[in-house]
């Protein structure tokens, strides 16, 4: 089942997600940052797990972005992220939001739903307002992907 997060959820999402972080596959989140955004996360779960989640960040008045997509490796290639991303493209269409992006290191996933690369530099806001307090800036390795809606 796929909800809206609580924060009842932060620990297992913040444990998933690292989970990720630690083998440099996405980008840690601390507890404070998780607690901050938890109405943008949605999460799958099957009883009172949680095997997946996801976040829309609206940046703008025409840009959001998915953040901290993480499905749990037992989980994995089950459809889950699949579903997880498209419910996030819903709620970014709910909000009239006009563009979507992704930083990633798994560019493949989000080009099977219409995202195409772009460069970082195309997103100033976001480099500035966010990924400046970065501790792989200016030397993130992650790729930049835009889907309009």
């Amino acid at each position: 089942m796929i909800r809206k997060a609580t924060v009842e959820d932060v620990k297992k999402i913040q444990k998933l997600i690292n989970y990720y972080a630690k083998h440099e596959k996405m980008l840690p989140r601390s507890l404070n940052e998780l607690y901050e955004s938890i109405r943008n996360f949605f999460v799958y779960t099957e009883g009172k797990n949680i095997y997946g989640c996801c976040a829309l960040n609206v940046d703008w008045e025409d840009l959001a972005e998915i953040k901290s997509l993480a499905v749990a490796p037992l989980r994995s290639r089950k459809g889950i992220g699949s579903k997880l991303l498209l419910e996030c493209l819903k709620d970014a269409k709910a909000l009239k939001v006009k563009r979507v992006f992704a930083l990633t290191y798994v560019p493949e996933f989000f080009k099977e739903f219409g995202f195409e690369m772009i460069k970082k530099e195309d997103l100033p806001h976001k480099i500035w307002s966010e990924c400046i307090k970065c501790m792989y800036f200016p030397n993130c390795k992650e790729i930049a992907l835009m889907r309009e809606l």
